[in-house]
């Protein structure tokens, strides 16, 4: 399975949430699947990466000219491709991609969840995404689609809709139903 993984790029968040990526990135390899990842060094991306290649396992990085252009390059891909813009990125990764984990991020990794979230409402993709609420991070963004389903901007049972957990063994669980 091809896991697409959005996260911070961020070196200075608090090593509890790098922690995450490290545990993902060797169940990741451990379990034989492949990370498709931004290709970039920093944060929770390096050190979901880097716990991949460190089991053994596969990781493709979606780069754009831009970070390669900054040196952000990452060193451990065994498959990467060159794009010209983010938005090619989030389409290559969405299209290469078996499902999505979201980890905490900022901006970036709120853009690309949207999209597949986005993309997926109107049925370009059926691919899970499940999202990482460790001690409630995206809690804001859960009561915000609960404000706009009260306002019938969403419908009450959506046909695509992001699933969301407390751990990352919640998710391990659900991939592993995915087979």
């Amino acid at each position: 399975m091809r896991i697409a993984v959005y996260c911070s790029a961020k070196d200075i968040i608090p090593e509890e949430y790098l922690r995450l990526g490290d545990e993902l990135g060797k169940w990741i390899a451990e379990n034989g699947h492949t990370l498709v990842y931004g290709g970039a060094t920093g944060g929770l991306m390096t050190r979901t990466s880097n716990a991949v290649a460190a089991a053994g396992g596969k990781v493709t990085g979606v780069v754009p000219q831009r970070i390669i252009s900054a040196g952000r390059l990452a060193t451990n891909c065994t498959a990467l491709y060159t794009v010209s813009s983010m938005a090619e990125r989030k389409q290559m990764m969405r299209d290469i991609a078996d499902c999505f984990v979201c980890l905490p991020g900022s901006y970036g990794t709120l853009d690309e969840m949207f999209d597949v979230i986005a993309s997926g409402t109107v049925g370009e993709h059926h691919k899970p995404i499940y999202i990482l609420n460790y001690k409630g991070f995206y809690d804001g963004i859960r009561r915000e689609a609960e404000d706009m389903r009260a306002l019938q901007f969403l419908p009450q049972q959506e046909a695509y809709a992001p699933i969301y957990a407390s751990t990352l063994n919640e998710i391990y669980d659900e991939i592993n139903n995915l087979n």
